[in-house]
């Protein structure tokens, strides 16, 4: 498989669910940022843009979006200054049921059959079972994301889209539903449920 990188951006600011440290969250007997960082343990370097947080992952590379809270663009822009890999895994910090197999579903289909020549895709991602893309729960050609970057100009405030809408993208239905994450406290709850029901785990009891 083609050697990647992987980005996990960890800076938001979390307003649903009240400014927790949502990263630091847990279902099952794992955070939120462990279970997405185990799951990209393949990865040549792994960069979290965010503040530095207690995890069970050792060399990891910590960095930080321009300004701080400065959106999910800029903190691409910072993850990027850090990895050299020809792929690159964007990967949101909240995705308690992404695995390894799934990364490498993702890689392998960027760099498959039809992965080369002019117009070889340039970003694979998964596609929820709502429809909706998620540019977080994706592999990209290094390069042509660091291009539609530079293309940007000043990224802080950006909305993802604008750097990964103009890409050519090979889109992958979410079977697994792994692209569940925990943007609120009910969300945090059905997956904590989930897990309980899949591992056989008791019941947690409220937010941690």
């Amino acid at each position: 498989m083609t050697p990647y990188d992987a980005i996990v951006p960890a800076g938001g600011a979390a307003r649903r669910l009240g400014g927790a440290n949502k990263p630091g969250l847990t279902v099952g007997a794992s955070t939120l940022l462990d279970r997405v960082l185990a799951a990209c343990a393949g990865a040549a370097t792994s960069v979290v843009v965010g503040p530095v947080r207690p995890t069970t992952r050792t060399g990891l590379r910590w960095t930080r979006e321009q300004p701080p809270g400065g959106g999910p663009v800029a903190a691409v822009a910072a993850g990027l200054a850090q990895v050299s890999a020809p792929t690159v895994l964007l990967l949101a910090a909240d995705l308690p049921f992404l695995d390894e197999r799934t990364v490498h579903r993702l890689v392998e289909a960027l760099d498959g059959p039809g992965g080369q020549g002019p117009d070889a895709p340039e970003a694979v991602l998964l596609v929820d079972a709502a429809g909706r893309d998620q540019p977080l729960a994706a592999a990209y050609r290094t390069a042509a994301l660091r291009a539609a970057l530079a293309a940007l100009g000043d990224p802080a405030g950006l909305p993802l889209r604008r750097l990964t809408g103009g890409l050519r993208t090979v889109r992958l239905a979410d079977a697994d539903g792994v692209t569940h994450d925990c943007d609120t406290w009910e969300e945090l709850a059905r997956a904590r449920e989930r897990e309980r029901a899949e591992s056989g785990r008791p019941a947690e009891r409220g937010p941690r």
